[in-house]
């Protein structure tokens, strides 16, 4: 897997660390989650994060993957509807990790969209997927306070624990 680093660019040379969630639209009927993750079978790609919101006729699956950039081939493939979507993901505290971020949050005034655990510990902690329409101020809040907020590197193979 290629190493890369998402996120944004400022002119004061900041840079946001993201990771890209993929949406998969599924139409409401038994069985259309399991075809979805039948998707991956004879690959490498493991699913580090799911949420699943049913709407009337449809489900929107949310995904964090090891390898997006093949996962997304694969979906496109598959015939799959999927969108991309920049989140932020960090490393939760303990003690009340998820008051103090979101506490960190509100002090900037950064509404949260959508909020979603992934399914692996990185770095041996647990992890937190965000989703704000201003990921740059809402990684700044975080840093600030001493936060790590991860990238797709460390949810490939080498950076999963």
């Amino acid at each position: 897997m290629p190493s890369r680093t998402y996120g944004y660019e400022t002119a004061e040379g900041f840079s946001a660390p993201s990771i890209r969630q993929l949406s998969v639209f599924l139409d409401d009927r038994v069985g259309a989650l399991m075809g979805l993750f039948q998707a991956f079978e004879g690959t490498t790609i493991r699913v580090v994060g799911m949420s699943v919101v049913h709407a009337i006729d449809c489900a929107i699956v949310r995904l964090i993957c090891d390898d997006t950039d093949e996962a997304l081939a694969v979906l496109e493939r598959k015939g799959f509807a999927v969108s991309q979507t920049e989140l932020l993901v960090v490393e939760v505290p303990p003690g009340h990790g998820l008051r103090s971020i979101f506490s960190a949050l509100i002090a900037g005034e950064v509404n949260l969209d959508y909020a979603y655990p992934l399914l692996i510990r990185p770095h041996g902690r647990a992890v937190l997927a965000v989703h704000t329409e201003d990921l740059e101020t809402a990684v700044k809040l975080l840093r600030g306070r001493k936060y790590s907020v991860l990238n797709e590197n460390d949810m490939g193979p080498d950076g999963i624990r």
